[in-house]
């Protein structure tokens, strides 16, 4: 049977993780497991993870010390379904933007993609973020796609798939990707294409969190164009 590892990275979500593993129990897929990765959080989230963890077997975790940062949160979750053997990874954001019924839609589609992506910007896709950060995630993927010539529309979003079967077969390890922050998250979609593996992207809906505040940095555009130039400058030389 197929082995599939949901996961996701939390720090203060103490009023959205339970929601999230309830709206994931109730998807009963066979053979799943959920796993999270917790900065400390100071808010309370780390007991209810726990909490969760003593009722759920099909749900484990890892507590850090202190916030490490998202590209670090998802090396452990990769680091995790590689040790465990997962066929199938898919991550997702823990503040309920993604709907967990879309999980369902992924799976058949690992069967046949080395990877997929749940798209706000294409054709079918929707999004309910505030007019601001709309328009900077809109145009800011829609330039990463001229830049790194791919040919999807989303590059930023964490609800994504991974077939590590296919992957582990041609050698991508994706514990090497090297961006910070939300960088992290494009380049991984650039090693991929570099690397010639199957992509598929899917419309989704995506809402803005109801509870909780956002923890994207001010200065995360910045550092997002900068680490998408650095990729563009040093595939000159590869």
């Amino acid at each position: 049977m197929k082995k599939i590892l949901i996961a996701t990275a939390t720090y203060n979500e103490v009023k959205n993780i339970e929601k999230l593993v309830s709206k994931i129990k109730k998807l009963r897929i066979n053979n799943m497991h959920f796993f999270v990765v917790d900065d400390n959080s100071p808010d309370g989230t780390v007991s209810i993870i726990k909490k969760l963890k003593n009722k759920y077997n099909w749900m484990q975790y890892q507590i850090r010390p202190k916030k490490l940062g998202l590209n670090t949160a998802y090396k452990a979750i990769y680091n995790f379904a590689y040790k465990h053997k997962y066929k199938y990874l898919i991550t997702l954001d823990a503040d309920l933007s993604h709907n967990t019924n879309d999980i369902k839609r992924f799976i058949p589609l690992l069967d046949k993609y080395d990877f997929v992506i749940g798209s706000r910007y294409m054709k079918g896709g929707k999004c309910s973020m505030k007019f601001s950060r709309f328009v900077l995630s809109y145009f800011g993927n829609l330039f990463i796609k001229i830049v790194l010539k791919t040919k999807i529309n989303e590059h930023t979003n964490s609800f994504r798939g991974f077939n590590l079967a296919k992957l582990n077969k041609k050698k991508i390890d994706l514990k090497k990707i090297n961006s910070s922050g939300y960088s992290f998250f494009m380049e991984t979609i650039y090693q991929l294409k570099k690397n010639q593996c199957s992509i598929k992207e899917i419309p989704i809906t995506f809402r803005d969190r109801k509870f909780g505040k956002s923890k994207i940095p001010r200065l995360e555009i910045f550092r997002t164009l900068t680490n998408l130039f650095k990729l563009k400058f040093f595939s000159y030389f590869k």
